[in-house]
């Protein structure tokens, strides 16, 4: 089996789009999401009902639950904040009744999925350290699991000590344990304005991660007509 693993999308459907057209040319047969469909683009309805076409498996991210007011917006940033209450105004009831059904946390065949951490997934904290994703890891029932949340793919393993790299080929060994933060699609904050294309396969237990490009400049466009902040826009250019 082939999953597809889909980074935060953040309404950004063009980067969407293109991801997809590549995990069909690798043959993906499932697809799960580590959530954050909505947030700083302008598509946010047009992302989830995709996400939903695909039949995929969602967790629940900061953003989506902030556009449904299940998070407290008040420490967002000016700009966060701003894109949260404009997706609230662009979601139909349909949409917010989808949101608020995710759950923090899923599993699927030998993995773990989940937004931020899993020793916390309700605070939506980063794992940013080796001392962080040791508290995750301490709660890992699976070989491997899947986050994203920080925009910036990372592979982190556990064996006797908590070690990281930035490969773009992991093979999974149920001996040790694997957490893996796919990046973003949709506003990548590695410095790469190409959206993260993750495809796992089960029967190797191989992951392998890509760059794909996308029509940036489309999606700017559309941020900025919407009346969104134009730093929205920028920045997707600028992978930041």
């Amino acid at each position: 089996m082939k999953y597809g693993i889909l980074g935060d999308i953040h309404g950004n459907l063009e980067a969407l789009e293109a991801v997809l057209e590549e995990m069909g040319k690798q043959g993906v047969e499932k697809y799960v999401s580590v959530g954050d469909l909505v947030g700083y683009g302008a598509n946010p309805h047009e992302c989830i009902h995709r996400v939903q076409d695909l039949g995929a498996i969602v967790t629940a991210g900061n953003h989506d639950f902030a556009a449904v007011d299940k998070l407290n917006i008040d420490f967002f940033n000016t700009y966060a904040r701003e894109s949260a209450l404009w997706t609230r105004s662009m979601l139909t009831e349909e949409d917010k009744n989808y949101i608020r059904s995710l759950k923090l946390v899923e599993y699927c065949d030998n993995f773990t999925v989940v937004h931020s951490t899993l020793y916390s997934p309700e605070l939506f904290e980063y794992i940013q350290t080796s001392y962080d994703a040791h508290l995750s890891f301490e709660q890992q029932t699976t070989p491997l699991s899947f986050l994203g949340h920080s925009h910036v793919p990372v592979n982190f393993f556990k064996r006797r000590n908590v070690s990281f790299n930035m490969e773009t080929e992991v093979k999974v060994d149920e001996s040790m344990k694997v957490m893996i933060n796919v990046g973003a699609i949709g506003q990548p904050r590695d410095e790469n304005p190409d959206a993260v294309c993750v495809v796992y396969d089960a029967n190797d237990m191989l992951v392998r991660i890509a760059r794909i490009k996308y029509d940036v400049e489309k999606a700017a466009k559309k941020i900025v007509q919407a009346g969104l902040p134009e730093i929205l826009a920028e920045r997707l250019k600028y992978g930041r």
